[in-house]
C-alpha cells in the first residue's frame, strides 16, 4: 500500500531552510548583549582653594585726568592709582616669566614688566609692553604678591 505524502520540492526545501537559519540568526544576535565598555578620563581634581577677599574677583583701579590752558596749547595730564580691591589665594604665584625687552617706540614711552595675576580662579601671565606715563615723571609701581598669613595677597601695579 502506496501512502501519500507531499514532497517537498528541493526549492520548497531551501526556502524553509533560510527561513528557519534567519530565524536562528536573528534569535542568536538578541540573545546577549555586547559588553559595554565606557573609557573616560576621570574628573579633573579641584583646583586649590582660591580665597577672594574682594567685593569681585577683578582688580580695578581708578584714573584721574586734569585739563589745563596753557599759552603753547591743552595739556591734559592722567593719574592712575589702585582702588582698595583685595585679592588673596591660598595658591603661590609661579615664577617670573623671562621677557624680551622689544624696541621702544618712542622716548616717551615706558617699560611695564610681565606680571602674574589672578582670573578665572587661576593665575594668568600678563605680558610686559611699553606705554606712555600719564605725566613725564612718573614711575611705575610693578603689581605684587605679598606672603601674607599663609596666604597671597596681590597689590596692583600703578603710576606714581
Amino acid at each position: 500500500m502506496k501512502t501519500n505524502t507531499p514532497l517537498k520540492t528541493s526549492a520548497q526545501a531551501r526556502t524553509s531552510l533560510i527561513a528557519i537559519c534567519g530565524a536562528v540568526a536573528l534569535l542568536a544576535g538578541c540573545a546577549t548583549e555586547p559588553d559595554s565598555h565606557l573609557v573616560s578620563a576621570p574628573p579633573p581634581p579641584a583646583p586649590n582653594v582660591a580665597v577672594m577677599a574682594a567685593p569681585a574677583a577683578v582688580t580695578t583701579t581708578q584714573t584721574t585726568q586734569t585739563t589745563q590752558a596753557t599759552p603753547t596749547g591743552t595739556v591734559v595730564t592722567t593719574q592712575t592709582t589702585p582702588v582698595n580691591t583685595m585679592i588673596v589665594t591660598q595658591v603661590a604665584p609661579p615664577a617670573m616669566q623671562a621677557e624680551v625687552v622689544l624696541a621702544r617706540p618712542s622716548s616717551s614711552h615706558a617699560w611695564v614688566p610681565g606680571y602674574w595675576t589672578w582670573r578665572n580662579n587661576r593665575y594668568e601671565w600678563m605680558a610686559g609692553h611699553w606705554e606712555v606715563p600719564p605725566y613725564s615723571s612718573a614711575k611705575w609701581n610693578a603689581p605684587r604678591w605679598e606672603s601674607e598669613s599663609g596666604a597671597y595677597r596681590y597689590y596692583e601695579g600703578y603710576w606714581n
